[in-house]
Order: C-alpha cells, then structure tokens, then sequence
C-alpha cells in the first residue's frame, strides 16, 4: 500500500486501542459502587482516577526516551501489559489504597506510555495534519465512554466491582496487544519523498533544552494545565452531579456519560482541525470561553434540569477532548517534529497536574459544602486566567 495512504492505518488501530485507553473517562462510573464497597467518601473514591491521570502524565517523558531506543511496537506492547495487568490486579483488592497502586499506579503507567507511543507516531506520519490525525486519532479516547460506559454499567449490575475490573483487564491486553503490533515510524525520508515540503511545515527543530528556555512553553503548558483542570474535573463528577444535583438514575446517567463521550471525541478532531486552521491562540480563547459560559449556567442549575445538564457537560467534555488535540499539535508548530516525542512529554506532564488538581478540588469542595455546586467558581476562575495567558504570552508565535 502507497505510504501516503498506508499511514491512514495507524489511525484506526489507534482509535481501536484509545478506546479501551479512554476507558478513564467512564470513571465516574466507578465511584458509587466503590464508595460503598470500601465505606470510603468523594475524595477517596477519586484518588485512582488522580493517580491514574498524573502516573498517564508522568510516565510520558520517559516513554519518548524509550521510543527512541525500542521503536513504538514494543513500547505500546510493554504498555499494554501495564494496562491489563492493572486493571485485572485491581478485582482482587480490598481497600482503597491498593487500587490507587493497582489501577493508578500500574494501569495509570501503562496508558501513559502506549499514549505517548502512539501520538508520537501519529505525528511523524502526518507532518500535513498534524493537528486533524493526531485529533482523528484522540476520537477513540474521547469516544470510550459511549463504549465502555454501558459495558461497564451492565457488568457492575451483572458480577459487582471486582469481577468487573478482571474482565475489563483481560480484554484490554488482548486488544492493546493485537492493535500494537504494525506500529513503526516512518522512514525519515518519508517528508521529503512525499511532497510535504511547504512553509505549513518549514518549522525549527528546537531541543528540549531549548524549549525550557522558551516562553512559549511555559504558556502552553499553564493553558493546557488549566484546560484539563477543567475537563477532566468535569469528568470526575458527570455521574454524581447528574444522580445527586439532577436526580437521575444511575443508567440514566450512564447513558447521559456516553453522550458526554461523543462530545469528548469530537472536540479532538475538531479543535485539531482549527489548530491546524486558526492557530493554537484563537483555539485556546474559544475554548476558555466555553469553560466560562458553561460554569456560569452550572452555578444555577436546580434538581431535573437535565437538558442544561447535558448540555453545559457535553461542552465541557468538547473542550477536554480539545485540548488533548491542541497540545500536540501547537507543541510540533511551536518546536517542530524532531524532538517532538521527548517535548510533548514534558507539555504533558499538564495533563496530570491539571488531573490532580481538578481531582483533589472536587472531591474536597463536594465533601466540605455537601453539593458539587461549588466546584464551578474554580472553573469560571480558572479560565479567565488561560484568557490573559494564552491572549498575552501564545502570541509571540510567528509562522
């Protein structure tokens, strides 16, 4: 098969494995039957979620080292051995902590590293569009939920929470294995020999070390840090504000989740679409301004207002879905594709921060004033600084 449309392959066993990947974002999921397996609270029930998010962001650096050495296949196997286990290890826990080690830990890990294996393909393939195959690609993670949500539901009411993390592993393994195996960077000819020389890509390398010196990282990464703050704390309590603040059921609101998850995948080859389009400034205001609009409507909202739930949630799925497509295509404008691997696994070190954060704060803020209705002051708070930053200090950038 022509290279040309041969790499299109990559993007599809991608999606296939970011599907069970994304199976985080079904976390909420999760929470009601934990709370009331271990006796534990709201902040407790969350830690795996968190450590699972900062392990996914701090295993990326490291992965783009081993890239270099192993090439994606066995990174993305190894990973995947990671993710299985964690999950399968997690049925047989019997406290809290353990499944922070189990799933946050061990699982957490292993998704960082076949993420970062991938995207970094993904990227050298399509030095083109950057921003739509690495967004095309992200839609498999976004869309889980709309998966894995329900398989989740029917499997907790059907074998429990244990039961259900064994399965789940087990599947994951054998998927994330199977979907690994053609995964090879192209040749560093492929530019060249392609056609893709054109000023769209004429763009410096910049070494990591370089990058530490530059503003431009340092914008980037707050921006993206405050877009995942937002988004994946919006995550994190789909399912509770939905069954607590909206009174919905529980398969309600699972079906509510899959919704969220179609907005979550779709907001990845769109806002990679505009990256590539608009740039990475005019993106990151839109998508500021969504967080701000859909917080202020959230403050308001009272018991059965399920379409402003739906839709003020869907959005601030969009912008998480996003932004995992701005970031890595605004940190190859920005530095370029041969270092990429190693720089976008500092830029994503956001991610996790942004992770624990959002993580921390909704778990506490829920605790303390018995409502969720407070966590979205932060989130109006925080977008408002991602304005002045990315306005201010993203513009410097010169095509």
């Amino acid at each position: 098969m022509p290279p040309v449309k041969g790499r299109w392959l990559f993007v599809i066993l991608g999606m296939l494995m970011f599907i069970c990947l994304g199976t985080i974002y079904s976390w909420s999921i999760f929470r009601k039957p934990l709370e009331q397996l271990f006796n534990i609270g709201a902040t407790q029930s969350g830690l795996p979620y968190m450590v699972f998010l900062v392990m996914y962001a701090g295993v990326m650096p490291f992965a783009g080292i081993m890239l270099e050495k192993h090439g994606p296949s066995k990174v993305i196997v190894g990973a995947g051995i990671l993710v299985g286990l964690g999950w399968y290890l997690s049925g047989y826990t019997s406290n809290i902590l353990a499944m922070v080690f189990t799933y946050g830990v061990i699982a957490g890990g292993g998704v960082g590293a076949s993420y970062g294996a991938v995207i970094a393909t993904i990227s050298k393939w399509f030095p083109d569009k950057k921003g739509f195959a690495t967004g095309l690609t992200l839609l498999g993670f976004g869309l889980s939920p709309f998966v894995t949500a329900p398989l989740a539901r029917w499997l907790l009411d059907f074998c429990g929470l244990l039961e259900t993390m064994k399965i789940l592993g087990i599947m994951f393994l054998f998927i994330i294995i199977l979907t690994a195996l053609p995964f090879k960077f192209p040749q560093e000819s492929f530019v060249s020999k392609m056609g893709f020389v054109d000023g769209s890509i004429a763009i410096p390398d910049i070494e990591t070390k370089q990058m530490f010196k530059d503003s431009r990282y340092y914008a980037l990464w707050i921006c993206f840090s405050i877009g995942t703050f937002n988004g994946l704390m919006a995550v994190s309590i789909a399912g509770p504000v939905g069954e607590e603040m909206v009174a919905l059921g529980p398969d309600s609101t699972a079906v509510m989740i899959s919704l969220f998850a179609i907005f979550n995948g779709v907001g990845r080859p769109l806002f990679g679409w505009l990256t590539d389009v608009q740039g990475p400034v005019k993106t990151s205001l839109a998508s500021f301004v969504i967080i701000i609009l859909s917080a202020i409507l959230l403050v308001g909202m009272k018991e059965n207002a399920t379409i402003l739930y739906g839709i003020t949630f869907s959005l601030l799925w969009l912008v998480l879905g996003g932004w995992l497509a701005i970031a890595p295509a605004a940190t190859a404008e920005f530095f370029g594709q041969k270092y990429y691997t190693k720089n976008y696994g500092f830029v994503f070190t956001a991610y996790g921060v942004g992770a624990m954060g959002g993580a921390l704060i909704s778990g506490e803020l829920r605790d303390i004033f018995g409502t969720y209705i407070y966590v979205f002051y932060p989130m109006m708070i925080s977008a408002c600084l991602g304005i002045i930053i990315a306005f201010f200090f993203l513009r410097t950038v010169k095509k």
